[in-house]
């Protein structure tokens, strides 16, 4: 299940103590010494996961340029260093050599986190210049507070994340994966759209047309 955390106390010790101490059962975060437990996201979070998953999913699969995972997935951050659950991580072929069975090691290619009550701060500034520093090269935030409701992009330029702009015909578009782009709109009305409708408007014709043959169309 993907997790919306929480800090509740402060739990410390080393990272390989953390390790062995962490089961499958058991979903936190380790930071400089420090373990944040987490707590069950709220029903919205977890619809913009799913959503969101399965768009890259079938994204991925028609394109084979690499993976999407959802948290609980470990990434290790050696720089800072942390052990973090993004939402969602996507690494592209160049970089799978780094994904193994229990963690990921380095900079993904693409991260999502979606905001809830608890996680503005950790989302939009912790984990920001964490993923900014180890050189994660696309950070996607969702925000799934009712009245905050909203997408950001940002892609790292010159070591630096600079803000996606919205194109000519509404879309936020990927620049580390081609072919991935939303709806900003999809995401600020109280429903999000269904994933079949989304993807038939996401996917360009070349990619509808591979989906088609893959599917034993015409």
């Amino acid at each position: 299940m993907v997790q919306s955390t929480v800090r509740t106390h402060a739990i410390r010790m080393a990272y390989e103590e953390f390790l062995r101490w962490k089961d499958e059962d058991t979903h936190a975060e380790w930071v400089d010494g420090e373990v944040i437990l987490t707590m069950p996201p709220k029903d919205r979070h977890q619809d913009i996961v799913l959503f969101l998953a399965s768009l890259l999913r079938i994204l991925l699969d028609l394109t084979g340029t690499g993976k999407v995972r959802t948290a609980p997935l470990e990434v290790y951050l050696p720089k800072r260093p942390a052990s973090r659950e993004p939402d969602i991580v996507v690494v592209l072929e160049e970089n799978l050599r780094n994904l193994g069975e229990e963690r990921f090691t380095g900079a993904p290619d693409l991260l999502v986190e979606v905001i809830s009550e608890d996680s503005v701060r950790r989302d939009r500034v912790e984990k920001f210049l964490e993923y900014e520093r180890e050189g994660v090269r696309e950070y996607w935030l969702v925000d799934s507070r009712p009245a905050h409701y909203d997408v950001e992009a940002f892609a790292l330029e010159a070591s630096v994340y600079t803000p996606i702009g919205v194109d000519h015909e509404g879309w936020l578009q990927s620049l580390v994966l081609p072919g991935f782009r939303v709806k900003p709109t999809w995401f600020t009305s109280e429903s999000l759209p269904d994933s079949l409708s989304a993807l038939n408007e996401m996917l360009s014709p070349e990619l509808k047309t591979q989906l088609m043959q893959r599917l034993g169309g015409e």
